[in-house]
């Protein structure tokens, strides 16, 4: 059986008048979404899935609602332990598309997690999230060091 976790998130964004300008119908907004997770031991597989119920411009940061009707998104990651401390995986994340002024496009990216003991891990990443806000082309690289004691 994988895990399952339900939920609801309340978002609510700053500056209506400007949001609302841009063709967003509200500031504040609620998401519900449901998540499977299966960790395949025998194969060295982390699988999610997720549905999200969502009308968020750009994750609420640009309001919510607009020329679209909320639907369900959906979701999905998948890692592959290489060995003990290397990871690699991929994400995707479907996006709506309801300013008529800014096009907004899904979301991905491709990543490998190496810990270099229990408390030091380095990831290095690709993340391409489309336009955003009407700048093209918002992708890059990303490189995290964490230390945790």
């Amino acid at each position: 059986m994988p895990q399952v976790s339900v939920g609801v998130l309340y978002k609510n964004a700053q500056h209506p008048a400007l949001l609302q300008a841009l063709g967003a119908e509200n500031d504040e907004g609620v998401e519900a979404y449901i998540a499977a997770t299966k960790l395949f031991l025998q194969e060295s597989l982390l699988v999610t899935g997720v549905l999200r119920y969502s009308d968020a411009n750009q994750n609420g940061l640009l309001g919510f609602g607009g020329i679209g009707d909320p639907s369900i998104l959906p979701e999905a990651s998948i890692a592959y332990l290489v060995s003990r401390r290397l990871a690699v995986g991929a994400e995707y994340r479907m996006k709506p598309d309801n300013l008529g002024f800014a096009e907004e496009n899904d979301w991905y990216d491709i990543y490998a997690a190496f810990a270099l003991n229990k408390h030091v891990t380095f990831t290095a990443a690709y993340a391409d999230l489309g336009s955003i806000a009407t700048f093209e082309k918002q992708r890059g690289a990303y490189l995290s060091l964490q230390l945790g004691f």
